[in-house]
């Protein structure tokens, strides 16, 4: 519930910075719309009832984190920043 109440406030305010106008708001706008997506790739990986990926000798799989939502997140980041960037 936390997170999508993030994921909605970043979203939200990136939103409105983006339609203001202004480079700078602009930019702010995307950034933080960046932010949230990534929040919401990472809620869609079910962060709670689930154990680290790799714990130890015995894995169960059932409790185990997916880490595709993960390496989604870290490809979005690095967009965000090539984004920003440019």
């Amino acid at each position: 519930m936390t997170l999508a109440i993030a994921a909605g406030l970043l979203a939200a305010v990136g939103a409105w910075l983006v339609i203001r106008g202004g480079a700078v708001r602009l930019i702010l706008g995307f950034i933080l719309l960046g932010h949230a997506a990534n929040l919401v790739i990472i809620s869609a990986g079910v962060t709670d009832r689930r154990a680290a990926p790799i714990t130890g000798a015995e894995l169960d799989p059932t409790t185990a984190a997916d880490p595709l939502p993960q390496a989604f997140v870290l490809t979005a980041i690095v967009i965000t920043f090539g984004v920003t960037v440019y």
